[in-house]
């Protein structure tokens, strides 16, 4: 997504980019200080950060369908997640949120994302809440996929899972909001154009990824939701962010905003 902003491809004399590097669960807390003008953050984490920042309408990662999954070393039944003890990638996550959600009943371990499969390995949890690439491995790895939370959440909402997003801090002006707006979709875009050069470049941040993996993970969050969020995002954001509060997951009630 961040490839053309990142490497100049797409560019204004209006505004720089400083591209840093950082797993969600921080990105969510610092988006609650406010520290960066643009972030990527957790659906999740909107409702704590909605005072200080609007939605962008491009560079959502969204599950339509599919989405994270809660795995396990032996084969269990959904409903048996119940009571469990669960590593989860942070209490912020959108996987969280949508765990809680399907089982409100379990007790949730906070483990670094890229370090649950192992926490579930070595019997540390029941079960892990995963959110990267090992959705695509785990049964080679010897886990069984208790439940995809993504195709629960669309099987019940009929509507797809949105995961992370991007925001904007509200103090920018509207002329640098827009211009904002349009690179970040002009740079999703020229990824979208230009997959093998796009791809080579994320290549360098992927934990010795297959490349082969890495296009078909790439290719399931990055998509036409990417791009541009029109309106059934807008309206599946709402209908899980409401569902988080009534829920008594998520602690505020907010009107989803985005800006183009």
């Amino acid at each position: 997504m961040f490839y053309g902003l990142a490497t100049k491809k797409v560019r204004s004399p209006l505004v720089s980019f400083h591209h840093v590097l950082e797993d969600i669960e921080t990105l969510n807390r610092k988006a609650m200080q406010g520290l960066y003008e643009l972030s990527a953050i957790s659906y999740h984490a909107y409702p704590y950060v909605a005072d200080k920042y609007v939605l962008m309408a491009s560079g959502s990662s969204i599950g339509d369908g599919y989405g994270p999954l809660i795995i396990a070393t032996r084969p269990m039944e959904p409903h048996e997640v119940k009571g469990k003890r669960i590593a989860i990638p942070g209490t912020l996550t959108t996987a969280y949120l949508a765990c809680r959600l399907f089982q409100p009943d379990f007790e949730p371990v906070v483990t670094p994302f890229d370090k649950i499969t192992e926490a579930v390995r070595e019997h540390a949890v029941d079960a892990g809440l995963i959110i990267h690439e090992a959705q695509l491995t785990f049964d080679r790895e010897g886990f069984h996929r208790i439940v995809d939370l993504g195709r629960w959440f669309k099987s019940t909402y009929r509507l797809p899972l949105p995961l992370g997003g991007n925001v904007l801090r509200r103090t920018l002006t509207p002329e640098i909001r827009s211009v904002c707006c349009r690179l970040m979709r002009e740079s999703i875009q020229y990824a979208l154009d230009n997959t093998s050069e796009a791809l080579a470049y994320a290549m360098q941040f992927a934990r010795d990824m297959d490349p082969r993996l890495a296009e078909k993970f790439v290719g399931m969050y990055v998509n036409h939701y990417t791009l541009d969020a029109g309106d059934v995002i807008p309206k599946a954001a709402q209908k899980l962010l409401d569902l988080g509060y009534e829920a008594g997951v998520i602690s505020k009630r907010v009107e989803v905003e985005f800006a183009r």
